[in-house]
């Protein structure tokens, strides 16, 4: 029996035609659907077109990987997610505020993972990590210090 259809639109206008269940990893997906039947795209206003092709990509493969037998499968999946969030500061959090808005806990506690993992590294660490380029001037510095100060502690 073939998966229904989903249609989503992002916050950039964006269209992306998903698999039903791949979006019922979503939670708020999962709600809206057990409320009614959207009737067209169901807009994603605090996700870019971007970031939501990167949830779905992740979808899809905890989907996949879900349904394996391989005995490996964990393990490789394991390996994909840590390779899927090593990814620029911008994107990491972006990728976290989808996954929260989204209320998609899996990938939300995975990139809260990447980041305090990064906890207790020094700055220069932290800056190999986020992907931050090392010639940032003394107040691109001290912003992005305020800004991740959590991280610096």
């Amino acid at each position: 029996m073939a998966s229904r259809k989903l249609n989503f639109t992002s916050s950039d206008g964006v269209s992306f035609e998903v698999d039903e269940i791949v979006a019922l990893q979503w939670r708020i997906i999962k709600r809206m659907l057990e409320l009614s039947v959207p009737d067209g795209d169901i807009p994603l206003p605090k996700v870019t077109g971007e970031i939501l092709q990167m949830v779905i990509d992740y979808s899809k493969k905890h989907v996949e990987s879900s349904t394996s037998k391989d005995q490996g499968a964990d393990e490789d999946l394991k390996a994909w997610d840590a390779e899927f969030v090593n990814v620029d500061e911008s994107t990491l959090f972006d990728l976290m505020m989808a996954a929260n808005y989204l209320h998609f806990q899996s990938l939300l506690d995975l990139t809260c993972q990447k980041v305090a993992d990064m906890k207790g590294q020094s700055v220069e660490d932290i800056c190999n990590i986020l992907g931050i380029p090392k010639n940032l001037t003394r107040d691109e510095q001290e912003e992005r210090r305020e800004k991740f100060a959590r991280l610096f502690e």
